[in-house]
């Protein structure tokens, strides 16, 4: 008997385990049941969409009106990777959790509810003209399609997806771009921030971080064979979200765009129409403000010399744990400023570039995408939704560059780089730069504009800069990066450029003398450097005879760049060691080759 029950209770333990083990598995696929049919129109939408595929894998979609074409891109999308624009939306509607059990997306969920993507959409959506929406919710069908003959790979929380849906993407994506996180980060970290003092607000540039997008645009009348040519040349991830998606998308009524968009956008964010082109890179002015507030009370602040009180929501989020799904509740905080922050050192109140602007991002990128001519163009830039980025444009006739960015006006005396006093109203920006007022350059005596995250001063080398008669509150760099550098020292001559040596210049491996490798670390070396040994005499020999060109099999570059890497905290990623100087670097990087 008592056998009996030794072996009943194994039984039941093991069932336990098994129900335990099984029961996350199979809720799940309870959980995912099969979105709801579409609606009628939505498969007489379908046929009148063509997807063709070129030798690449890299769809081609046409349709007889823009949200045709709009349904067709996303379904192409979905095609290819439907799992990370299925966690696109996810993200940007807040649910993130239901998806991943995670930090992140803890933290996604709360972000959503923080920057009150909801109430950006209720105040602003139907505002959007109607081809606009119209193109919107063509893509969202194209999604619900997809989802509804796809069930295995659909979770059915998530559907149906609205056109409003694929709008939040945006809201949710461009404070992101700005570095809204790193901001966040920053100042929850062990480090107290307060008045005066500065906040990170962008990632560290290492060897991840490093922003290294590069575009040219070139004159026919600076060219060999007299053709306008335009590089478009942006460094993104190689997957994810934020990874480059190559398509085309052609409508009869007069889309037609090639390039590259965002997983779940449904347009062409740069490359080329039939008559145009652009690229954009990523520029850094000051885009994002940080107050500390003076609190009062539970939920008071000080204000103009008033108390204003904070509005606060109470943000669910729900998170699937496998067993069941538990709402997570925290609070979200809002001041005249904007979205406000909590942590163990203060309170902060944010205000970032396009707060009250994001939705019309949406428009001005599918103006752009329409556009037929330079007027055309840059009607659609100055609608003023797109809240930085570089922009170097193109056509048979035109070369054109400007410094976009949503800037605000701000009182002068301040570095808007640190923690401001938050009960000041004077030193909240209200209104923005106007477009026509930005750095600019068009068809240039050079030739040519280009743009490799440097200064905008410099984009046409030296002949039709933009001049610099900027406020400093506006935080425009200066610096010319090597990359730069180097375009101008290929472009920026009298010489007609050919085919052959504009491909060049793409793949161009050089480091021109007077960037910092040069001037921060081969020539303080070369001047100073006292070796030690056989090998430090052998690696400054090197280092002499080098002439900057990172060739693959190069044993004088490899021992340069690590060396550069190791002795400049802007070139260095994570895991390479700190050097105090460029001679320490060195000797690290001597002994880490022969090492290894």
């Amino acid at each position: 008997m008592r056998g009996f029950w030794k072996r009943r209770g194994v039984r039941i333990a093991l069932g336990v385990v098994l129900v335990l083990v099984l029961w996350p598995l199979v809720r799940t696929q309870l959980l995912r049941t099969k979105p709801a049919r579409p609606d009628d129109a939505t498969f007489a939408q379908a046929q009148r969409v063509r997807i063709l595929r070129d030798t690449f894998g890299v769809p081609h979609v046409f349709g007889q009106t823009d949200p045709d074409a709009a349904f067709g891109a996303a379904y192409a999308n979905a095609e290819d990777d439907f799992e990370t624009v299925q966690d696109v939306f996810a993200a940007s509607r807040g649910k993130l959790g239901l998806l991943k059990l995670s930090k992140l997306a803890l933290a996604n969920d709360y972000y959503v509810q923080l920057v009150r993507i909801e109430d950006q959409l209720a105040a602003g959506y139907e505002s959007l003209p109607e081809d606009v929406r119209a193109m919107l919710d063509g893509y969202a069908r194209g999604l619900n399609l997809y989802a509804f003959l796809h069930p295995a790979e659909a979770d059915g929380r998530l559907f149906p997806i609205t056109g409003r849906d694929i709008a939040g993407g945006f809201l949710h994506k461009l404070p992101l771009m700005l570095g809204f996180p790193q901001t966040l980060l920053d100042l929850d970290g062990e480090t107290p921030r307060h008045v005066g003092q500065k906040v990170a607000a962008r990632a560290p540039q290492g060897e991840e971080g490093f922003l290294g997008s590069n575009a040219h645009a070139l004159l026919g009348t600076r060219t060999s064979d007299g053709v306008t040519r335009l590089n478009v040349n942006s460094h993104q991830p190689w997957e994810g979200p934020v990874a480059w998606y190559e398509m085309q998308i052609h409508s009869d009524t007069g889309w037609n765009m090639t390039g590259g968009t965002f997983p779940g956008a449904p347009l062409i964010l740069h490359g080329h129409n039939d008559v145009l082109g652009w690229a954009h890179t990523v520029n850094h002015p000051d885009l994002i403000d940080v107050f500390e507030l003076e609190r009062v009370g539970e939920h008071g602040y000080r204000y103009d010399g008033q108390v204003e009180q904070l509005e606060v929501r109470s943000a669910a989020i729900p998170i699937d744990i496998g067993f069941f799904t538990l709402t997570v509740h925290k609070d979200t905080l809002w001041s005249k400023h904007g979205p406000v922050f909590e942590t163990k050192h203060g309170t902060y109140a944010i205000r970032y570039a396009g707060l009250d602007r994001g939705l019309f991002a949406i428009e001005e990128w599918y103006r752009m995408n329409r556009a037929r001519s330079l007027d055309e163009f840059k009607a659609a830039m100055a609608l003023g939704g797109i809240p930085m980025f570089n922009t170097v444009y193109a056509d048979r006739s035109h070369v054109y560059y400007v410094y976009n960015a949503l800037m605000g006006k701000r009182p002068e005396g301040f570095d808007y780089h640190l923690v401001l006093p938050g009960n000041r109203s004077d030193l909240v920006f209200q209104e923005y730069l106007p477009f026509a007022d930005l750095p600019q350059v068009e068809n240039p005596g050079s030739g040519f504009v280009h743009s490799c995250n440097g200064s905008p001063f410099n984009a046409a080398g030296r002949a039709g800069n933009a001049v610099d008669r900027y406020s400093p509150t506006f935080g425009i760099e200066h610096t010319d990066w090597n990359r730069d550098l180097r375009t101008l020292a290929l472009l920026d001559t009298q010489e007609k450029i050919t085919p052959e040596a504009f491909d060049r210049m793409k793949f161009d491996r050089a480091y021109d003398r007077r960037s910092t490798m040069f001037t921060h670390v081969i020539d303080p070396l070369l001047a100073s450097f006292v070796p030690n040994g056989p090998d430090e005499t052998r690696a400054l020999e090197l280092l002499r005879g080098w002439d900057g060109v990172c060739d693959p099999g190069s044993t004088a570059a490899s021992l340069a760049v690590l060396t550069y890497k190791s002795a400049d905290p802007e070139m260095r990623g994570e895991g390479d060691p700190t050097m105090p100087d460029a001679a320490a670097g060195l000797r690290d990087s001597i002994r880490w080759l022969k090492e290894g």
